[in-house]
């Protein structure tokens, strides 16, 4: 069998390997591109079932056994709390959503330093309750591992842990494997353990039959229960963030706002008719932009509203608000404000930048020769990959994006 790793950061992939299995294998070592829009001169010479997984971000890492992806993984050394530690969620859903296992590494605290004193930020929990909703509408592992750090040894104490100057995290003395966590803890020791199961298992029998396996494995059961233990032990509920910036209200309220883009010619579609109440998720920010907000919406999906695998299948509609909501009772309706001078404008900008990178409206005579395989790509495939991650994945989890001046939603 041979192997395939795809790498944003080679020194992180050689620690993958080296760590693992992987190290005895035949493979190759390949450079991942992130995005047409990011990357347009490499992008398009991606593979099309590694395209699938980065279709709304990129992991950090992609293993494949002859052309059948077999796990990803994702690693961060951001403080948690909050928002945060959502911020990565989509490229794990997309992953899981392409039945691919995907691996999250990141720090269970990390030392923030302020004006007079400094403290452990510690992860927000409900990451835990989201990735298991992931796994049980999937059937696919979905699994976290913490970053080594000096927190449980210095918890009560942060200023006296030997990893300070790192924030407490401990990373991997080996300069080959520069940023890379410590190898030799026993959370990462764990981790390479469940990857050699997934290895052993996809090698016995196939990437298909194995896949039905992964779950049932005791190393991947074991992960599976400690992160559900770890939710219950940090005392993770459903009104953290990024929920506690959610409201349920009746869909009704929605379409009598909506009546405003309607008239003879057009009514608004069966999608949003056909869910009784909407979640809305608040986003009072200044310009539509990425993080935090484009993973929490994913993780929202998972944690409230989907009862499937396609946002079809949702209990209630998803919608955003860039702005803040006030719901009216007596018109049963919705009055959308900012304080903060959110418009859709900022949105619009957004895709029309995005739009920049389509070269299909170039005339054939025009193209240079290194674009002919991408004008080709985006033939197949529009600007799909071409628009920015916040485009991406906004327009992909949400059924309306709705503006204090304008408003996005899908009819279908």
């Amino acid at each position: 069998m041979n192997y395939r790793i795809w790498y944003s950061t080679e020194p992180f992939a050689d620690f993958v390997i080296d760590n693992t299995q992987l190290r005895n294998k035949i493979f190759v070592k390949k450079k991942m591109y992130e995005s047409d829009a990011n990357n347009a001169k490499n992008f398009h010479t991606m593979p099309d079932h590694i395209k699938k997984i980065l279709y709304l971000d990129a992991p950090d890492l992609i293993v494949e056994i002859d052309h059948e992806p077999i796990f990803s993984i994702e690693v961060s050394t951001e403080a948690g709390t909050g928002h945060n530690v959502f911020q990565r969620f989509a490229r794990l859903a997309a992953s899981v959503e392409n039945n691919v296992p995907s691996f999250y590494i990141y720090p269970e605290a990390v030392i923030i330093h302020r004006q007079n004193s400094s403290k452990w930020d510690k992860i927000n929990p409900l990451i835990f309750k989201a990735l298991e909703h992931v796994m049980s509408i999937y059937n696919i592992p979905s699994l976290f591992y913490y970053f080594p750090s000096d927190y449980r040894e210095y918890k009560d104490n942060p200023m006296d842990c030997p990893n300070l100057r790192e924030k407490g995290l401990k990373y991997d003395s080996n300069r080959n494997y520069s940023g890379s966590p410590l190898g030799t803890d026993e959370e990462m020791v764990k981790m390479f353990t469940a990857i050699n199961e997934i290895i052993s298992i996809n090698e016995r029998h196939g990437v298909v039959k194995g896949r039905e396996k992964l779950l049932a494995n005791r190393d991947i059961l074991e992960r599976k229960d400690l992160m559900q233990s770890e939710y219950s032990d940090k005392e993770g509920n459903l009104s953290m963030s990024p929920l506690s910036a959610t409201q349920i209200i009746p869909t009704s309220y929605i379409l009598n706002y909506l009546s405003q883009y309607e008239n003879a010619n057009y009514e608004i579609g069966e999608l949003l008719r056909s869910r009784e109440n909407t979640l809305v998720y608040q986003v009072d920010s200044r310009t539509f932009r990425s993080d935090p907000y484009a993973g929490c919406i994913a993780a929202i999906d998972y944690l409230k509203c989907r009862e499937g695998k396609t946002f079809e299948e949702r209990r209630y509609n998803l919608i955003t608000i860039w702005g803040k909501l006030i719901v009216n009772e007596e018109n049963q309706t919705i009055i959308i404000t900012t304080e903060n001078g959110s418009t859709i404008k900022s949105l619009a900008d957004s895709v029309k930048s995005s739009e920049s990178k389509n070269i299909l409206t170039k005339d054939y005579v025009d193209l240079k020769n290194h674009e002919i395989p991408r004008y080709f790509m985006q033939m197949r495939y529009g600007s799909t990959f071409s628009k920015t991650k916040v485009v991406r994945i906004f327009a992909y989890f949400a059924d309306a994006i709705l503006f204090p001046d304008g408003a996005l939603w899908r009819d279908a």
